[in-house]
């Protein structure tokens, strides 16, 4: 039987499949007006979870592990610039998240 950290890890390598190769599409911003957290934010978890183990990583490296390519090429390739209804989305977003 596997044990909860495999499993954890196997779901976290299907959302990563899920939100990379499946919907590049998801622009961050409407992952953090949504949801509160976006791939940066799970490369952040993931960089975090490293210092806790004692394995060092740079934000660049947790980036790259989380994006599944360097993260200039994933912008270049997938990032669109934030529209003007998405950025006040977000600044709502963060209001409601704060109060």
């Amino acid at each position: 039987m596997a044990d909860t950290t495999s499993l954890e890890a196997a779901a976290f390598r299907r959302l990563l499949r899920h939100l990379n190769q499946e919907r590049p599409d998801v622009q961050n911003i409407d992952l953090m007006i949504l949801a509160g957290f976006c791939r940066n934010c799970l490369a952040d978890w993931y960089r975090e979870a490293a210092d806790a183990q004692g394995v060092p990583m740079t934000k660049e490296q947790a980036r790259e592990a989380v994006y599944g390519m360097p993260f200039a090429d994933w912008k270049q390739r997938h990032q669109k610039d934030a529209t003007p209804e998405q950025l006040a989305a977000f600044a709502a977003a963060q209001k409601r998240h704060a109060d």
